[in-house]
């Protein structure tokens, strides 16, 4: 008797930073949409791929993080009227367009002075990984990836948050890809090094697109076969636990590895006690020799 296998589909969460202080949105608003149809011209190609391909948008700015897309959404009502579009392309669209305007109708002017949530955002990426692979049928596989979509800064003081988040996808086999727009982001750099994704900063936003449907349309076995941009150098820097800056040297706690620019007596994390240091040795002189 033949005994065939279950079902292969791929899950990708994205995680859209939708952050006000970022100047596609404050300089050029005209240019978020053209980084909305872009999310969704992309979405669309990832569910085109296999039928069995599954699909999550996360929003998020400084206040909050919330679904944008997600297995609630894809009950497909047949209207009739989608001027010959495929209907799950057309869903999709509609609520894509729907949930990320409530999104960001809710975002009051009051909004905390802060960085993006984009830590916490990927823990809820990773928190909904699990739960669709526990609903799996048996049998079925699932490959699951992370693509991040920002053009905030680098945040340091999220530091602690990005590495769980790492190390928790690096051992549940979860892929993290990263597109900046604008800035550089070094420890998403290193995320991306710690689980095997792809980072790239798009030379130009208009082909945000073209970018999308070349580096991260393709899943990662498949990536090893096509001339992608090469790999940039990681920054391998830690952030301060006190000043949520990135040090080259530092002193580190010998209880709980937490990192500081500065010495101090008592460790802010565990309250481990040191010593303080004295002065180094002094180097005794050589003698001359005597003639």
């Amino acid at each position: 008797m033949a005994v065939y296998g279950g079902a292969e589909r791929s899950l990708l969460v994205i995680i859209f930073d939708v952050h006000p202080c970022q100047k596609i949105i404050t300089n050029h608003q005209h240019r978020f949409h053209q980084v909305l149809e872009a999310v969704i011209a992309f979405s669309n190609g990832h569910l085109l791929m296999k039928p069995d391909n599954r699909l999550a948008i996360i929003g998020c700015h400084s206040g909050a993080s919330d679904y944008i897309f997600s297995d609630k959404d894809y009950a497909v009502v047949p209207t009739g009227i989608n001027d010959g579009q495929y209907e799950l392309f057309a869903h999709v669209e509609k609520c894509i367009r729907k949930n990320i305007k409530q999104f960001l109708s809710k975002m009051s002017n009051n909004l905390p002075a802060g960085e993006s949530l984009l830590a916490g955002a990927c823990g809820m990426g990773l928190c909904y990984i699990q739960r669709m692979k526990r609903e799996l049928p048996i049998g079925d596989k699932m490959n699951s990836r992370i693509l991040v979509l920002t053009g905030s800064n680098d945040s340091a003081s999220q530091y602690m948050n990005y590495m769980n988040v790492f190390f928790t996808a690096q051992k549940e086999n979860v892929v993290m890809d990263v597109c900046t727009l604008e800035h550089d982001q070094g420890l998403l750099q290193q995320g991306c090094d710690i689980t095997g994704g792809a980072y790239l900063k798009t030379p130009q936003q208009q082909g945000l697109l073209q970018y999308l449907m070349w580096v991260f349309l393709p899943e990662p076995p498949l990536r090893k076969k096509l001339v992608l941009p090469p790999p940039v150098k990681v920054d391998y820097r830690a952030a301060c636990f006190c000043h949520r800056q990135l040090i080259d040297i530092g002193y580190v706690c010998s209880i709980c590895l937490s990192i500081f620019c500065k010495f101090s007596p008592i460790c802010t994390t565990c309250h481990a006690l040191f010593k303080t240091p004295g002065p180094p040795p002094s180097k005794p002189k050589k003698k001359k020799p005597k003639m």
